[in-house]
């Protein structure tokens, strides 16, 4: 089985990566081990190292070449991750082992300008806050399925899929979607009515974004800053054709892990 190892450089010593690779090349495992997602190349399956946004990055890489992919926590609240530092061992053993789980993580894909980006967590909107813009309320309309249409007055929306529920989004008051969830949902930021509440709709919807005329806001995917988006502009989201895949020691043990995670 040839296995590779992406770990964060700003988190992990090499000593560290080097004595996870001894462990699987003492096994008889094949080893590659990438510090970019850009150099992440074709494997088996893929032992991320560091926190959540060390496997956002990993998985969207990933996604593209179908390798499934398992973290160790070497971050802060690593919820996206299966192990914690302290069990290297235990996730060598599992990432060998023929009889992984595996879940599959539905993922956005953002249209502005003929350009496409893909985000395993959330597409964010978000009013910027500096001495060049004004600091007042701003409208954004989204239409779904190109039909119904809805204005919200906010600081920005976010639309956050299954895995994303429970990142950005929930802080803003979203509901908390199970991974398996054939839904996103559309979270107001700092919303200026009591009637702008989060909305889950089905992952087969279409949305349509535009800004109010003079209004911009900030458009980031998965905490990266993707543009401004401004009244001119035509921002499309809706469910990416590829998926993300990540092994998982318990099928059923999302529940478990909010309890213990989310406090």
């Amino acid at each position: 089985m040839h296995i590779g190892i992406f770990y964060n450089r700003d988190q992990i010593g090499e000593e560290v990566v080097s004595g996870i690779g001894n462990m699987l090349t003492e096994r008889g495992a094949g080893l590659a081990v990438f510090s970019t997602p850009e150099s992440i190349s074709a494997c088996h399956r893929l032992l991320v190292l560091g926190g959540d946004g060390t496997m956002l990055h990993a998985a969207k890489r990933a996604s593209e070449l179908g390798v499934p992919l398992v973290g160790v926590n070497f971050g802060r609240l690593g919820f996206l991750t299966e192990f914690e530092r302290e069990e290297c061992a235990s996730a060598v053993s599992f990432i060998l082992s023929e009889k992984c789980d595996a879940v599959e993580r539905t993922m956005l894909e953002a249209e502005c300008g003929g350009v496409k980006y893909r985000c395993l967590n959330e597409l964010a909107l978000l009013r910027a806050v500096t001495p060049a813009h004004a600091n007042r309320v701003q409208a954004i309309s989204v239409t779904f399925g190109g039909s119904s249409s809805r204005e919200f007055a906010a600081d920005g929306l976010i639309v956050a899929t299954p895995t994303g529920s429970t990142a950005h989004s929930l802080s803003a008051g979203g509901s908390i979607l199970m991974p398996d969830c054939k839904a996103f949902t559309l979270t107001p930021v700092c919303a200026c009515s009591m009637r702008a509440r989060p909305i889950v709709f089905s992952d087969s919807a279409v949305l349509d974004f535009s800004v109010a005329a003079g209004d911009s806001y900030m458009a980031y995917g998965d905490g990266e800053f993707l543009g401004e988006i401004g009244e001119k502009d035509a921002l499309t989201v809706r469910k990416a054709e590829r998926t993300a895949l990540f092994l998982t020691r318990d099928k059923n043990g999302f529940f478990p892990r909010l309890a213990k995670k989310i406090n």
